[in-house]
């Protein structure tokens, strides 16, 4: 297995670095506007539109390669892991003990206001308004 994971990682990487290269040699749209005005791109070894299209099968072409050697990776990274404990870093943290169904989470709970003293009594009027007495 080790040496079909080495294949496939140089084999992505040769494909990755194509892809990049054939998307960097491609014109963009506005280029075609060029050969309009006789730039003399139809003179060009592919033809006036062979090259475009060439070049975009090809960038298709290794980009399914691309693709194929990513799930193949994927495969080969999780078949690593069949018939042992996964590893993680959660693994080495204690778990907390949980809490009995149907209990509320013991959190402080804050005092509750006291009334003022003396004779600055305060009477409550609904929801939000304090009407002096």
């Amino acid at each position: 297995m080790a040496i079909l994971a080495t294949l496939a990682v140089v084999i992505q990487v040769l494909s990755a670095i194509g892809v990049i290269v054939l998307v960097l040699l491609q014109h963009g749209k506005g280029a075609d506007m060029g050969a309009a005005f006789g730039s003399g791109s139809s003179g060009s070894l592919f033809g006036a539109t062979g090259s475009a299209n060439f070049l975009s099968r090809l960038t298709a072409a290794l980009a399914t390669v691309f693709f194929v050697c990513t799930l193949a990776l994927a495969f080969f990274g999780n078949a690593r892991g069949v018939g042992r404990a996964p590893a993680s870093v959660m693994d080495s943290v204690p778990a907390a003990a949980p809490a009995a169904p149907g209990t509320a989470p013991t959190a402080p709970v804050p005092a509750a206001p006291t009334a003022p003293s003396g004779g600055d009594a305060v009477q409550k009027s609904g929801p939000g308004g304090d009407i002096p007495k």
